[in-house]
């Protein structure tokens, strides 16, 4: 029996490493709303890419029914519950999701955590480095902001939708009203 787990196990890993990332993050340029579900995480172009998929079909189906009631239907709340539903706050994609949710509904504390919980999990994930870095302007934090934009730029350049949506924020003067 050992014999067959350790010849089953390199098999194992490498379907695992093929099936790669499930859950993506392709958004619209200029913007910080998707444009479509995620599929697979890009969250970095240099260095080791930390993936925080979850390849589970029935998490996949429902995380997609989440970030449809966030970007489609602008349900936060709702999409709040879904998402922990799926008991997996700890993936950064999963607790960025709820951040902005928060973000959006102008729970600034929480939205806060479940940033922090995502970059705690993955601290090269743009898509919570840029949010996040929304979520510093929103509370008057340029300093900040401008900080998660030079992370931004390390991690997917200047020519990632992330970085144009966080530094076009950026120039806008404080006290505008921001739209994104």
């Amino acid at each position: 029996m050992r014999k067959l787990s350790m010849l089953l196990l390199p098999g194992l890993v490498a379907m695992t490493l093929a099936a790669g990332p499930v859950l993506t993050s392709a958004y619209a340029a200029g913007s910080d709303e998707p444009s479509s579900p995620p599929k697979s995480d890009t969250s970095t172009k240099k260095g080791k890419k930390k993936s925080s998929s979850v390849s589970d079909p029935k998490f996949l189906a429902a995380y997609r029914t989440a970030y449809t009631t966030i970007y489609d239907n602008h349900d936060y709340t709702g999409a709040i519950d879904q998402l922990k539903s799926l008991k997996r706050d700890e993936v950064a994609d999963v607790a960025n999701l709820i951040g902005y949710s928060y973000r959006k509904l102008g729970d600034y504390q929480s939205s806060k955590v479940y940033y922090e919980l995502a970059l705690k999990d993955d601290p090269n994930h743009v898509r919570t480095w840029q949010y996040y870095g929304l979520w510093q302007l929103e509370q008057g934090n340029r300093e900040q902001a401008q900080y998660h934009l030079n992370k931004i730029a390390s991690l997917a350049g200047t020519d990632s939708s992330e970085y144009r949506s966080l530094a076009a924020a950026l120039d806008k003067p404080t006290g505008a009203t921001l739209v994104y």
